[in-house]
């Protein structure tokens, strides 16, 4: 914790807003899309998934392939205990929204589906991008699979492995968005994104989850900023973006989000 508080100290001295943008593409996914500020209708849906979610009483036994959690270490855990202090909060899972409603991706793969809340975000700004998520904890996945149900979202697969092995299978040659939140561990990171590259366009966004958590992840992230087919990086703190399009000059950029 020490540690993200020092980073994050230093994060606000070198970010900026989009006053200090000076690429139209990232001008105006900051402007059109970070800063959106409208009400849209579906921020009721998000804010009422993780009501029900942070209400929720129910034991589920999790099974952790990643780093764990930093907050709950016990092996039973409730769902209101998770979607607390593990889900997306309903500030990013808003972004997210935005994100996908913005970028309108065809084809999404998140990494580590948790309880869902970043799933149904992604679902709702774009119904009809086809969806696939994979968790590694059975019961998890269970759960958040007959969730996806109740709330009638019909455009997720939902799998259930260890990420290395599953991303083996996967049919999609090309992902327009990825979002990598289930593994906060250097390595592994860095394998998973090595793994899924060739599957990257001119046009895919790559998001990583938590980029600060660890001095492992934050070494993972500059390495990941640095690869010669990452033209442009944007850092929020909380998540790393980068992107592949060829006719821009390559640029890092650190914006408050």
């Amino acid at each position: 914790m020490t540690y993200q508080i020092i980073q994050y100290f230093k994060f606000l001295l070198k970010s900026t807003n989009q006053h200090g943008v000076h690429s139209p593409f990232v001008y105006d996914l900051v402007t059109k899309c970070f800063y959106d500020r409208k009400q849209h209708a579906a921020y009721n849906r998000i804010s009422d998934y993780r009501k029900k979610l942070l209400h929720n009483r129910e034991l589920i036994k999790v099974t952790d392939l990643g780093a764990g959690s930093q907050v709950m270490s016990h092996q039973e855990r409730k769902i209101s205990s998770m979607a607390k202090n593990a889900g997306s909060t309903t500030k990013r899972a808003k972004l997210l929204f935005r994100l996908s409603a913005y970028f309108k991706p065809q084809n999404i793969l998140e990494l580590g589906t948790s309880l869902g809340i970043a799933t149904q975000a992604l679902s709702l700004g774009n119904p009809n991008a086809n969806i696939t998520t994979i968790e590694g904890c059975p019961n998890i996945s269970a759960f958040s699979k007959a969730a996806f149900k109740d709330e009638n979202l019909n455009n997720i697969t939902a799998i259930t492995g260890d990420f290395s092995s599953e991303i083996q299978k996967l049919h999609s040659n090309t992902y327009d968005l990825i979002f990598f939140d289930g593994n906060h561990q250097k390595d592994a990171t860095l394998a998973y994104f090595e793994a899924l590259l060739p599957t990257a366009t001119n046009d895919s966004a790559f998001i990583f989850d938590d980029i600060y958590w660890s001095e492992g992840m934050t070494e993972a992230w500059e390495i990941i900023k640095k690869h010669p087919k990452v033209t442009v990086s944007i850092d929020t703190f909380f998540w790393g973006f980068v992107f592949f399009r060829k006719e821009q000059l390559k640029e890092d950029f650190v914006i408050r989000c």
